[in-house]
């Protein structure tokens, strides 16, 4: 059995893959530090899905301060998701939580990894490295631009995997995520946000006149994007993870009624610095590496995200 390692192991997405790859058979160490970005409580939940598989352990700890060579002692790859996530919070006070759990967190992980050349490291990227691309969709080969502190702490940990690859002959491979959305996604996202909203009748607030677009990304395929390019072992490459499609603000919303069926209260306010205006990924690299089909389209999506919050009693 193969021993993996997966950090913010109690997350959206995380919690997800840790679940695929206990269900696949892998032994799997999880460990979060339980950032105060939204509700513990959350992340507790999923944990509690997570402790009932056998073969799943878990320890709590800040990358920033474990001794990491017992944690990896077995392991034959690291799936690296722990993060300070958000493009807004990223501006002002709270930049050097973003450095110490984007950036240092991941070279601490990189330094530990110099002796084992034989472990695999899967990095979670994000779509902000691009910021806002002159030409659209984006390959792996647009060149990053982001437009918010966040995006800079993502791009920075990627320039540190060309150097340990180059120096240490570390096995990386990094997956730029696009707006993955689904069950348990994080409360401060807008899928979430515009779900718990309409159904409580409450107002939903639009930064913009809503003609900006997303990529959204349903979080099984962002699951099976890494479970596949594990297995494969495809090491040393970028790939976009999204839907390749648009969806913009205004037809989320409209999504959003259709999933409730309820009509939503919309608050129009000013754009948000650090806001990308469309994000729109080329896939075929992937397609091609993996046979990556994203076909669940935003409103089936949307409908399931809806019936676990409903089942949660979130909604």
């Amino acid at each position: 059995m193969k021993r993996v390692l997966v950090t913010g192991a109690a997350g959206f997405i995380g919690s997800h893959l840790t679940e695929r790859l206990c269900e696949d058979g892998y032994e799997v160490t999880g460990i979060d530090s339980f950032l105060d970005n939204y509700q513990r409580g959350l992340k507790e939940e999923n944990l509690k899905r997570l402790l009932d598989y056998e073969d799943f352990s878990f320890i709590e700890a800040d990358l920033n301060e474990i001794g990491l060579t017992p944690v990896l002692d077995g392991i034959s790859a690291v799936f690296h998701l722990a993060a300070r996530p958000g493009v807004r919070d990223s501006w002002g006070l709270h930049f050097d939580e973003y450095l110490s759990n984007n950036v240092l967190a991941t070279q601490k992980l990189l330094e530990a990894l110099k002796d084992r050349p034989d472990v695999f490291f899967l990095y979670a990227s994000s779509s902000s490295v691009y910021g806002d691309a002159d030409v659209l969709p984006v390959t792996e080969e647009t060149p990053p631009r982001p437009v918010s502190p966040y995006g800079a702490t993502k791009l920075a940990a990627e320039d540190m995997f060309d150097l340990y690859k180059r120096e240490y002959g570390t096995r990386v491979t990094t997956l730029r995520l696009f707006s993955v959305y689904g069950p348990r996604q994080r409360p401060d996202m807008a899928v979430h946000k515009f779900l718990t909203a309409v159904a409580a009748g409450k107002p939903i607030t639009v930064y913009g006149d809503g003609s900006s677009g997303r990529d959204y990304t349903y979080v099984d395929y962002v699951v099976d994007a890494y479970v596949k390019i594990a297995e494969k072992g495809i090491e040393g490459a970028v790939f976009n993870v999204a839907s390749g499609k648009i969806t913009t603000l205004n037809e989320l919303i409209k999504v959003v009624e259709s999933a409730l069926g309820k009509k939503a209260i919309v608050e129009r306010l000013p754009g948000q610095p650090g806001d990308v205006g469309t994000t729109h990924a080329d896939i075929s690299r992937l397609e091609e590496a993996i046979g990556f089909d994203p076909n669940t389209d935003v409103l089936e999506g949307i409908a399931k995200q809806a019936t676990y919050l409903k089942g949660a009693g979130l909604i």
